[in-house]
C-alpha cells in the first residue's frame, strides 16, 4: 500500500515563473554570500540560505496577502509558513537572488550598491491580480552586503511592514508588505546613533511589487565618476543596459513598446512616463506630509512606487523644513526639498540611460517635471480644500497662503485639513465670526503653544558662524547681503525674526492674532466656496460632493512617529497586539470610526474601537516618539 502524499500548502502552490531571471544576465557564482564586485549582472543567485532561528510569524497584511490570491486563513495554518516567509527555506518554483544596482547617495555617485539585506524570490503570476515579484527583506549576507550582516532589525522591519500598507491605504503607490516574522537570532545595533550599541531581534518582512528596479538598476554601467572616481561593476557594458531597458519597457509598459517602432522615440516615451509617475507620486507625498527621508537614486522606483522605507516620518506641525533622518544634516531630504530632489534623480536616470535618449529631447522632458508636479499637487490640494466645481487662479495663493498660516501657528497638519470639511457652507448675512468661529477654535486647540513655536524657531546653525552672519550685518553689509541671499541663510534669519517677535509677545497675546489670522483666512475660503456656485446649480449636491470629496482626500489617520513606536515597545516585549491593531486601523485612514490622532493639538488617542477595547495612546508623545527613528 502507497504511503500518503502530504497536500501542498496554498504557500507551496505559488506560481513563479521567475521572469527577471529569465530575460537578464544572472551572476552564477558559487561563492557563498561573500561581498564582492559584481560585473555583466544584474542579479546574483544566493546559493545557500541563512536561516533564522526559530522564526515566528507575528503578522500579516490581508491586502497584500490577497494580490498572491492567499487568505490570512491559508498562511498562519501553513506549519512551514515562519520559514517560508523569512527565506529560511525555499518556496517551491523560487529561485533566490539578489539585485544589482548602483546609485548616488547624498549627491555623490557610490559605485556598486545592491541587495545588500533582500533576497529576491521570484515573480508569481495570478490570474486575478496579475504579476508580483516576491522578496525577503533581512534574509541574510548577500554580494551585496559590503560590510553588513544582511538582517533587519524589529523596530525598522515594523516600521516598514506598517508604513508600507498605511501608504497602499492612502491610495499611494507603493511596495506592500505582506508579513512579519521575528525570530531568537540577535545582532548588535546602535539605534540611536549615540555610540551605544545593543543587541536586537532579527526580523524578516515579505515584499512585494511589480517590480523593485529602481533609477539606480541603470547606474551599474556608468563609467568613472569625475568626483569619487568610482565606476559602476558593469561599466561601459551598453549591450546589457538596452537588455535590461528591453525587460522594463516590453514586460511594464507594452503599449509604449507596441505604438513605438523607432528605438529613441520609445525610450523617451518610457523616460516620460517614469517623469510622470514620480511627479504624481512625490505630489501625493507632500499632500499627506509625508517624507521619505533618503530619496537617493537606489531608492527610487522606475514604477513610480514609494520603495524602501527607512528613517520615513509624517509631519506633525506643518514645516516645510521637515528632515526625517538625523543623518541629514544639510536638509537635502526635506520636505520641501523633494520635488527638486526627484527631478534630479530623473536627471541621473537620463544620464544613465546615455546613448539610448537623445539628449535634448529628455532635457526637455526634465524641464515638463515641476509644471507636471505642480499640476499634480494642485489638483490634489484642490479636492483637499472641496474645491471641485471649478479651477481658479487663485486658488495656488489660497493654499499657499494656508501653508503659510500653518507653520506660523504650529498647526497639526493632517488634522488641519480634516477639521476644514467642518467650515459651514457661506449663507447670506450669516455672521462671518459666529459661522467660523467654532472650527476656528478646533483648529486652535491642536496649534503650539508659544513655548513650544519659540523652540521650533530658534536657529539651528552654529552659534560661532551665526554670530560671523550677525557680525557682518554690522560691519560688511554688501558682503552680508551676499550671504543672507543664500538659502541656509535666509532660514536661520527667518527663525531668528520669528524668534524675536514670539520673545516679544505673550501667550494670550498670541493666540488672539492667531485667531484673527485664522478667521481671516477661513472667511477668505468660504467666499471661494461660494463662487463652487452659480444660479443653476443644485446647493445642496455640491454640499454632499464637497463633504465626500474631502473626507476621502483628506485622511483621519496617518502613521505618526509615536504610534509606530509605542507598537514597536510593545512588540519589543513580545507583544504584537498593537502593530495587528495599528494596522487595522492603517487599513482605514478615511474612517471617522478607526481613528488614532486626536483634534485636541496634544496627539492624544483615544478611540473605542477594533476589539472594544480603547486605543489610548500617552496625551503628549513623550521625547523618544517625538524624536527621528533611526532604521
Amino acid at each position: 500500500m502507497e504511503p500518503s502524499r502530504r497536500v501542498s500548502t496554498a504557500l507551496e502552490r505559488l506560481p513563479f515563473t521567475n521572469t527577471a531571471l529569465k530575460k537578464l544576465p544572472v551572476d552564477d557564482s558559487e561563492e557563498p554570500g561573500v561581498s564582492r564586485a559584481v560585473p555583466a549582472a544584474c542579479f546574483s543567485r544566493i546559493r545557500s540560505l541563512q536561516p533564522l532561528v526559530r522564526p515566528t510569524l507575528v503578522a500579516l497584511s490581508q491586502p497584500a496577502l490577497a494580490l498572491l490570491d492567499l487568505s490570512a486563513r491559508d498562511v498562519w495554518s501553513d506549519p512551514a509558513g515562519p520559514e517560508y516567509l523569512s527565506g529560511s527555506t525555499p518556496l517551491p518554483g523560487s529561485e533566490p537572488a539578489a539585485h544589482c544596482y548602483s546609485g548616488h547617495q547624498f549627491g555623490l555617485f557610490a559605485g556598486q550598491l545592491g541587495d545588500g539585506a533582500v533576497m529576491y524570490l521570484g515573480e508569481v503570476e495570478t490570474g486575478t491580480h496579475g504579476r508580483w515579484e516576491i522578496q525577503v527583506k533581512g534574509a541574510g549576507v548577500t554580494p551585496y552586503s559590503r560590510d553588513g550582516d544582511g538582517r533587519k532589525v524589529l523596530r525598522s522591519s515594523i516600521r516598514e511592514f506598517l508604513c508600507s500598507e498605511a501608504m497602499a491605504a492612502l491610495g499611494i503607490p507603493s511596495t506592500r508588505a505582506a508579513s512579519l516574522v521575528t525570530s531568537d537570532l540577535y545582532v548588535s545595533r546602535d539605534p540611536l546613533n549615540s555610540g551605544r550599541r545593543i543587541p536586537e531581534r532579527c526580523s524578516a518582512v515579505l515584499r512585494l511589487a511589480p517590480s523593485f528596479i529602481r533609477f539606480g538598476s541603470f547606474e551599474i554601467f556608468l563609467g568613472g565618476d569625475d568626483f569619487s572616481g568610482l565606476r559602476g561593476p558593469s561599466a561601459g557594458r551598453y549591450d546589457i543596459r538596452a537588455q535590461l531597458l528591453d525587460y522594463v519597457i516590453e514586460t511594464f509598459h507594452p503599449c509604449i513598446q507596441k505604438t513605438h517602432s523607432n528605438r529613441k522615440v520609445r525610450n523617451l516615451a518610457f523616460f516620460r512616463e517614469v517623469m510622470m509617475r514620480t511627479a504624481k507620486l512625490v505630489a501625493q507625498w507632500q499632500c499627506v506630509g509625508f517624507c521619505h527621508g533618503v530619496l537617493n537614486t537606489d531608492n527610487m522606483s522606475i514604477l513610480g512606487l514609494t520603495l524602501d522605507y527607512g528613517p520615513f516620518g509624517f509631519m506633525d506641525r506643518f514645516d516645510p523644513d521637515f528632515i526625517c533622518n538625523t543623518s541629514d544634516k544639510r536638509g537635502r531630504y526635506s520636505y520641501q526639498a523633494q520635488p527638486s530632489v526627484c527631478r534630479w534623480n530623473l536627471a541621473r536616470l537620463a544620464e544613465a540611460l546615455g546613448s539610448e535618449l537623445d539628449a535634448a529631447n529628455a532635457a526637455t522632458a526634465l524641464d515638463e517635471f515641476m509644471p507636471t508636479y505642480e499640476a499634480f499637487y494642485l489638483s490634489i490640494m484642490r479636492k483637499k480644500l472641496g474645491l471641485v466645481r471649478k479651477e481658479e487662479p487663485e486658488d495656488s495663493e489660497l493654499i499657499s497662503d494656508l501653508l503659510r498660516l500653518m507653520h506660523n501657528t504650529g498647526a497639526d497638519f493632517t488634522n488641519t485639513f480634516r477639521l476644514l470639511s467642518r467650515v459651514p457652507w457661506p449663507e447670506e448675512g450669516d455672521s462671518e465670526k459666529a459661522a467660523v468661529g467654532p472650527v476656528v477654535d478646533l483648529v486652535l486647540e491642536q496649534c503650539a503653544s508659544i513655548e513650544e513655536l519659540k523652540v521650533s524657531n530658534e536657529p539651528t546653525m552654529e552659534n560661532r558662524e551665526l554670530a560671523m552672519i550677525l557680525s557682518m550685518a554690522q560691519t560688511n553689509p554688501v558682503m552680508f547681503g551676499m550671504v543672507a541671499d543664500r538659502p541656509a541663510v535666509s532660514l536661520q534669519l527667518e527663525r531668528m525674526g520669528r524668534l524675536k517677535e514670539l520673545l516679544q509677545t505673550d501667550q494670550e497675546e498670541l493666540q488672539k492674532k492667531q485667531r484673527d489670522d485664522w478667521i481671516r483666512w477661513v472667511s477668505r475660503y468660504r467666499r471661494r466656496l461660494a463662487r463652487e456656485c452659480d444660479d443653476t446649480s443644485d446647493l445642496s449636491l455640491i454640499e454632499k460632493e464637497r463633504l465626500v470629496v474631502m473626507n476621502s482626500t483628506n485622511p483621519n489617520v496617518v502613521l505618526r512617529n509615536y504610534i509606530a513606536q509605542n507598537a514597536i515597545l510593545a512588540a519589543e516585549k513580545g507583544d504584537f497586539s498593537e502593530v495587528n491593531r495599528v494596522l487595522k486601523v492603517l487599513n482605514k485612514p478615511y474612517s471617522d470610526t478607526f481613528g488614532l490622532e486626536s483634534l485636541d493639538g496634544s496627539h492624544a488617542c483615544e478611540e473605542k474601537a477594533l476589539n472594544g477595547r480603547e486605543l489610548a495612546y500617552n496625551k503628549k508623545p513623550p521625547v523618544w516618539a517625538q524624536s527621528i527613528c533611526v532604521t
